[in-house]
């Protein structure tokens, strides 16, 4: 079939306005749209019934943390469940860790895969589609689940006030600017290297001065991690306590204790086969270290195990789609929050699926699900979020989650292995299917 193409005239023109005017109350409409804006005039009122913050299973998780203006809510939502669960055991209300102290190593870490990467593909034109990946974003902030775990494993983790948040990790932009360039260069001078036949020994000469140029750069921007604990505290009952001369990987070891492998990234996405195994190594940030891998099941099983994860007491770290249908001042997330295809007289509305096919949607954010209400047969009606915008969005920083946005813009909860079922668990040891650089859980 041939390409159809139309280029537009005079009368194409006057179709779209008649079209337009011919449309039920086309002018009111538009001044109401032109006055109030698209969200303003789609919202539905009746959101406000639907995400009452009130819930059957409610976490008393203390006051929210801020990532401010940087991509790091991946690493924000895994210290938020460490944190919680060491704010209960020892009775330390709002404790917090680092994360730039992670945020630090992953920065280190993501140098050096990134040369591992741009060296097996040195030979591949730069427009080769995994390795416009490597270079689209190397320096960049973003990340998943186990690529915090596998940093928590290697680092441990310190506490934030021996490593308090600065500009430079609270405004990432201009250290992203730089590291962005820094990698491509560098990416560019070892491409050419191996094109160019050099040893293996002037390689590693000069990947090795690149990895000392990109911790120097790090480290005037954040300035270096301490590396060992020296921490005080009074508890919730004003007693004092003094942890130090730890290393924190032995900090993490005594007083967090939580095996990170017994951790399962459950997923949705209808766009590839349920009940498999998936892997992404494209992404990964420590070499040898906790690799990404995500075991694809119906939603429902999401639900209904980070359901009993709750009840357990224990947050849920979750990825999503945040900015769809979503009121950031009032803290609501939910499938109908706009009217979109009510105000434009168009279906505006595509099934989860064809979503990720068609780059509608994407994992965007990751929050920590802190709550849940279940109706009288023990279904999730609405959901309690913890997000790390600050407190001034939501109730003091919590926002309220519809089931229906759940089931929709929600891709990934992370829960114990023991929440899933025996046979689901075996699905854990199949060899996985590698998914591509540019696959839509990207």
């Amino acid at each position: 079939m041939d390409q159809l193409t139309n280029s537009l005239d005079k009368q194409d023109f006057d179709r779209l306005h008649t079209d337009f005017k011919q449309a039920p109350k086309s002018d009111l409409l538009s001044r109401i749209v032109t006055q109030n804006g698209i969200n303003q005039t789609a919202q539905d009122p009746d959101a406000e019934v639907r995400l009452d913050p009130v819930f059957s299973v409610d976490l008393q998780t203390g006051s929210v943390t801020n990532q401010k203006q940087s991509g790091r809510c991946w690493l924000f939502s895994l210290v938020n469940t460490l944190r919680h669960g060491f704010a209960k055991k020892y009775k330390v209300k709002d404790f917090n860790l680092s994360q730039k102290y992670l945020f630090f190593w992953d920065k280190i870490e993501e140098a050096n895969i990134f040369y591992d990467h741009i060296l097996a593909t040195a030979t591949r034109p730069a427009d080769d589609r995994e390795v416009d990946f490597y270079l689209s974003l190397p320096g960049g902030d973003g990340g998943q689940w186990a690529m915090a775990a596998a940093l928590v494993q290697k680092y441990g983790v310190m506490p934030v006030s021996q490593y308090p948040e600065t500009s430079n990790v609270e405004n990432t932009g201009a250290f992203d600017t730089v590291m962005n360039r820094k990698l491509r260069i560098d990416g560019m001078k070892l491409r050419d290297m191996v094109n160019a036949q050099k040893s293996d020994k002037e390689i590693a000469a000069a990947r090795k001065q690149m990895l000392s140029e990109v911790y120097r750069i790090t480290a005037y921007s954040f300035g270096e991690p301490p590396t060992t604990v020296d921490f005080e505290y009074l508890d919730d009952d004003k007693k004092y306590h003094k942890i130090s001369g730890l290393t924190p990987q032995e900090f993490y070891d005594q007083y967090f204790g939580v095996d990170l492998d017994d951790y399962v990234v459950a997923t949705n996405s209808p766009d590839k086969p349920l009940n498999k195994l998936y892997s992404m190594p494209s992404e990964d940030n420590v070499v040898g270290g906790k690799q990404i891998e995500f075991l694809n099941l119906p939603m429902a099983t999401l639900k209904q195990a980070a359901i009993a994860q709750l009840k357990d007491g224990e947050t849920v770290w979750f990825g999503n789609d945040v900015l769809e249908q979503m009121d950031r001042k009032k803290g609501y997330l939910d499938s109908h929050l706009y009217r979109y295809s009510d105000l434009f007289g168009t279906n505006l509305e595509m099934d989860k699926a064809n979503r990720l096919a068609y780059h509608q949607a994407e994992v965007s954010h990751a929050m920590t699900l802190a709550g849940v209400d279940l109706d009288d047969d023990g279904k999730s009606t609405k959901w309690k979020v913890e997000n790390s915008w600050g407190d001034k969005n939501g109730v003091k920083g919590y926002f309220t989650m519809s089931d229906d946005w759940m089931n929709d813009y929600v891709y990934e909860v992370v829960v114990h292995k023991k929440y899933l079922t025996q046979e689901q668990q075996a699905l854990l040891k199949q060899a996985p299917v590698e998914l591509p650089a540019w696959d839509s859980l990207a």
